[in-house]
């Protein structure tokens, strides 16, 4: 997968934006990162309970993230993950940052 359709499927949620932080391109909604691109790889918010999961599901694609893998954000190989994966993970990355009015508007309720 390209950096390009990362950003793409990024910006098409509500509210998001990008700004380079730490030289690369960080996602934001609300100033708050939920997705962090570099060349080669993704770094995403997972919750906790779900990220050894997902890392044990495809460890060649997904690790856990340095400094902030504590708090459950996954990295993601952009080489090796499947296009509908990384989108419901960017999807559920912002689920988690995104004010809970806005995921509300977004699910249609």
């Amino acid at each position: 997968m390209r950096p390009s359709t990362v950003r793409r499927i990024a910006l098409s949620l509500p509210d998001a934006r990008e700004r380079e932080t730490w030289g690369e391109a960080t996602f934001r909604v609300r100033e708050k990162i939920f997705v962090v691109l570099g060349r080669t790889e993704a770094t995403v918010k997972a919750r906790k309970e779900h990220q050894h999961s997902i890392i044990a599901s495809d460890p060649r694609t997904f690790g856990v993230a340095p400094y902030v893998g504590r708090h459950g954000w996954i990295t993601v190989r952009l080489a090796t993950v499947e296009p509908a994966a990384m989108r419901v993970l960017v999807t559920e990355s912002w689920r988690l940052t995104a004010p809970k009015r806005t995921v509300a508007k977004f699910d249609g309720k």
